[in-house]
């Protein structure tokens, strides 16, 4: 099955796509959702989207943006711009994007299914062309120092909002999959956990310092503060303000 992914920062409008759409006919599945750009981005590695619905106004990192950032990194993702009509002008203006779809807000169903129809007959001709392709290992192994490197380069970093698993392979030269897979074997964490690991372990202290949470999500490189927050609390188990306060 196709993988989908739906990025809004509205969660009716996330919940609507859900529901309205008969994916399992598409052989298409939601398999993940993010309700801004910024998240998108952190999680998109372990989502491993196909297809993704991305709303063109959301806060920290709009749909244009994103998908920037997107299509340099995953040269496959197929994505379809959702635009309310008085954005529609700005969207058309991306277009040297390769974006697959523009679509106005609020959307019709029988005009997503056809869009979907359509892209689907894409990518099913892709994957008839790729079958017998598979990811290629690296030339070169990768050596426990290229692990202490890369680790060094996320502790360098990691208040950059876009780096993740596909940027830091990118500039290693390793495939995403690659790495993945040796950091995990030498680490014993998976690329993900490291990085929130560094950038919770930053924001610990700033919280220490009473420092406000919309300053720490910006300083550790997630400036979207609903993002942040439940990353945090995640880590900590106490939410941002109740973490102050247990310090003070």
């Amino acid at each position: 099955m196709y993988r989908v992914m739906l990025i809004d920062d509205e969660e009716s409008a996330r919940k609507l796509m859900r529901a309205s759409i008969n994916w399992e006919a598409l052989n298409m599945e939601v398999v993940g959702e993010a309700a801004s750009g910024i998240e998108a981005i952190n999680i998109i590695d372990d989502i491993k989207p196909d297809i993704a619905f991305v709303d063109i106004s959301m806060p920290f990192m709009n749909g244009i943006e994103f998908t920037e950032v997107a299509t340099t990194r995953y040269p496959n993702l197929s994505i379809i711009i959702m635009t309310a009509l008085d954005e529609f002008e700005y969207a058309r203006k991306c277009v040297s994007l390769p974006v697959f779809e523009y679509m106005l807000k609020p959307m019709v169903r029988s005009e997503i299914t056809e869009v979907l129809e359509k892209l689907k007959k894409k990518l099913d001709e892709r994957t008839e062309r790729e079958d017998s392709a598979s990811e290629p290992e690296p030339a070169g192994h990768m050596e426990a120092s290229d692990i202490e490197q890369i680790k060094k380069y996320i502790e360098s970093n990691y208040t950059d909002s876009k780096i993740n698993l596909t940027s830091v392979a990118q500039n290693f030269g390793f495939s995403a999959s690659y790495l993945s897979r040796k950091f995990k074997q030498e680490t014993g964490k998976n690329f993900v956990e490291y990085l929130t690991e560094c950038r919770m372990t930053a924001a610990m202290k700033l919280a220490q310092s009473n420092v406000k949470m919309f300053n720490t999500s910006n300083e550790v490189g997630i400036p979207d503060p609903n993002y942040f927050g439940r990353c945090f609390k995640k880590y900590t188990g106490m939410s941002y303000s109740e973490y102050v306060a247990s310090k003070q």
